[in-house]
């Protein structure tokens, strides 16, 4: 499926399942999709199987895919999303959303008070996602993405007070 194809989506035909270790190359796969440089399967499979992971799979049912992931950790009272992917061709059609909701859902029940996050400061689909649920400015990391071939990129820290 190429990533200008547009694919009519309907949200029942997701599940928000949580990633297990055998997940791991099917999200790495992904992330190197959407991420330069990528995670490999060996530091994903090491984030799931951490004991304060909180990480789910978006996985659509026709066609059978997974569409999305997002990798989380919960400690204490504090959580943050270490990373989150959407599959190029499924973007911009409420599956990230749904995965932020289903963390939130999650740190909530572990009594977490504060989600964070990181995002590129020239994300702008992403910030007004993030700001759209409720996060709000907490930080800044200066040059913190690097991209290849180009200027590294400011990092904005975001915070949902739960």
């Amino acid at each position: 499926m190429s990533p200008t194809m547009v694919v009519p989506f309907d949200p029942r035909n997701l599940s928000l399942l949580w990633a297990s270790p055998d997940r791991a190359d099917e999200i790495a796969a992904l992330h190197a999709r959407v991420f330069d440089p990528p995670w490999d399967a060996e530091e994903i499979t090491r984030l799931i199987e951490h004991p304060a992971a909180a990480s789910f799979v978006a996985q659509l049912r026709e066609p059978r895919m997974l569409a999305g992931f997002i990798l989380g950790q919960i400690a204490a009272d504090e959580a943050e999303i270490l990373s989150i992917g959407v599959a190029p061709e499924w973007q911009r059609r409420g599956i990230a959303r749904s995965m932020v909701e289903g963390l939130v859902r999650a740190a909530r029940r572990a009594e977490v008070k504060r989600l964070f996050l990181e995002v590129a400061a020239d994300n702008e689909p992403a910030i007004r996602l993030y700001e759209s649920l409720g996060f709000a400015v907490a930080g800044a990391r200066k040059a913190y993405y690097k991209r290849p071939g180009g200027k590294p990129v400011d990092a904005i820290v975001l915070a949902l007070d739960l």
